[in-house]
């Protein structure tokens, strides 16, 4: 059995408010029986991209077990290369990553758009990404990002998905993807994309939501909703397992 707890969107900002929720969180993780074989973090580490703020991150995310990261549209390339200590190509942005925990291959890819909330995906980013997944893998292979690219019938969150990804869907069409991870909208969701399965990680910072639900006529956002994460299961022969869990308030 391996196991992901798949966290997204903490937006550590120097508060008290930004770190309890995600020191919730890592408090829920250390108290299981059986230590998580990895926790990876789908952006928005900080809500500024400050030097300051990523150390926060690290220092909260000490967990004795791998902890993968990657940018959302908060983020900045920088200080979150030299902050967290990232191993990835190039200098600057984009912040793409392969990185091995185990038996599984994680590949971190970097959609955000400096300056921007939406995400995009330039045509060297695929180019790199398409060579990275014609590598052969024995084990699980998770692609991780930022952006989703499936809307969510939200009027204000769907400007902000992954734009233009029918050339991603070309590039993970027919790859032995065991499944797709992504965060950015605060919410739990599981569907599909280019035929494989899309799991996104609830809001640490805060939850998002749908029109039609109460919270959404007071605010975007609903930061008294208690934070949430994913738990992805995988076991030989048998298909993922993803489990929401929100922790109580």
């Amino acid at each position: 059995m391996y196991v992901i707890a798949h966290l997204s969107d903490p937006h550590l900002d120097g508060t008290a408010a930004a770190r309890d929720r995600l020191r919730a969180v890592a408090d829920y993780l250390r108290a299981f029986s059986r230590p998580v074989d990895v926790v990876l973090v789908t952006g928005d580490l900080a809500d500024h991209g400050l030097p300051a703020e990523y150390a926060e991150v690290a220092a909260e995310l000490e967990l004795g077990v791998p902890v993968l990261m990657l940018p959302g549209n908060h983020d900045v390339s920088a200080p979150l290369r030299e902050g967290l200590g990232v191993d990835s190509p190039g200098e600057g942005h984009p912040v793409h990553q392969v990185r091995f925990v185990g038996a599984a291959r994680f590949v971190l890819l970097d959609t955000s758009v400096p300056g921007e909330d939406h995400g995009l995906l330039s045509a060297e980013s695929l180019e790199w990404l398409a060579k990275v997944l014609d590598e052969p893998v024995d084990g699980p292979l998770f692609v991780a990002f930022h952006h989703p690219p499936n809307e969510l019938q939200h009027p204000v969150l769907d400007q902000w998905i992954l734009k233009d990804a029918e050339p991603l869907a070309a590039v993970l069409r027919d790859k032995p993807i065991t499944a797709i991870l992504t965060g950015h909208v605060h919410n739990g969701v599981a569907t599909t994309f280019a035929g494989h399965p899309l799991l996104v990680a609830p809001g640490i910072r805060s939850t998002a939501p749908l029109p039609f639900e109460p919270a959404a006529a007071k605010a975007l956002t609903d930061t008294d909703t208690p934070p949430g994460l994913a738990l992805h299961v995988a076991a030989e022969g048998q298909p993922l397992v993803t489990v929401y869990r929100v922790l109580p308030s």
